[in-house]
């Protein structure tokens, strides 16, 4: 084998970083699988535009692989130390995103996760402008994120205000 072919030690640190990041942010979204949608949800009046429920899976997997990779490559630009804040903003959007599925599918609270929700869509701006100034292509990774959560607040207000 020679020394092409061979993964170096800071190789194999960026890539346990990635699963690392990879890890973080499905651990997130597991808390989606203990609060599922149920009768509560499936009583509702939606709106005509409401997505089919197997939609969420495949853009939320989406979503969460290129967050991943949108904080690993900030992380790879000399990791917590050098990016404190982009990271520390990228974690506290992902606790963000972490708690509105038990506020809306488990406390069934709609007007409360849509005032979080708004949080989450600022924790998310921020983080995107403080990835810019680290890596430019990790900022636009979580512009289809940030396009989500725009139509998931618009979708949770309307259900919210036709339920209420």
């Amino acid at each position: 084998m020679n020394a092409t072919s061979r993964t170096s030690p800071s190789g194999k640190r960026r890539w346990l970083a990635l699963a690392g990041w990879l890890l973080v942010c499905f651990a997130a979204a597991s808390l989606g699988a203990v609060f599922m949608p149920g009768e509560w949800y499936a009583a509702l009046r939606k709106p005509a535009w409401n997505p089919p429920g197997w939609i969420f899976g495949p853009v939320w997997s989406a979503l969460y692989t290129m967050m991943a990779v949108a904080a690993w490559l900030v992380w790879r630009q000399g990791g917590f130390v050098a990016q404190r804040r982009a990271l520390t903003l990228f974690l506290i959007q992902l606790a963000l995103n972490a708690m509105w599925t038990p506020l809306f599918f488990g406390l069934h609270q709609p007007g409360v996760a849509f005032a979080e929700i708004v949080l989450l869509w600022l924790a998310i701006a921020w983080t995107i402008a403080a990835f810019w100034w680290a890596h430019r292509v990790a900022a636009w990774l979580l512009a289809p994120y940030l396009a989500w959560a725009s139509f998931a607040a618009l979708l949770n207000f309307t259900l919210w205000r036709l339920n209420d």
